[in-house]
């Protein structure tokens, strides 16, 4: 009979507490269950974090390209030539 306990296997368990811990037990009980309880909100916020986590790595919607390639050749166009106008000029001097 290794595998339950029976009712009096209990009551000595019971007993035994009872003597090493007296009056003191209720406190020990409770000091039990409040840390049972910080663990599983640990667990519980281990697991929310991993779950955000999952969310933030799936995949982005992606952008569809320009329907029109015109349109899109010809804003790279001016913007060629927006950043040409800025580059200064450079002069050769070839008046030796």
């Amino acid at each position: 009979m290794f595998g339950a306990l029976s009712p009096f296997h209990w009551l000595i368990i019971g007993m035994v507490a009872l003597l090493l811990f007296g009056n003191r037990l209720p406190d020990v009980a409770r000091s039990i269950g409040r840390s049972i309880q910080e663990f599983k909100k640990g667990l519980r916020d281990v697991r929310d974090d991993i779950e955000d986590e999952m969310k933030d790595d799936e995949p982005r919607e992606k952008l569809d390209p320009p329907d029109d390639d015109r349109e899109s050749d010809e804003t790279v166009s001016r913007a060629h030539d927006r950043d040409r106008a800025r580059e200064p000029e450079h002069h050769t001097s070839d008046d030796k």
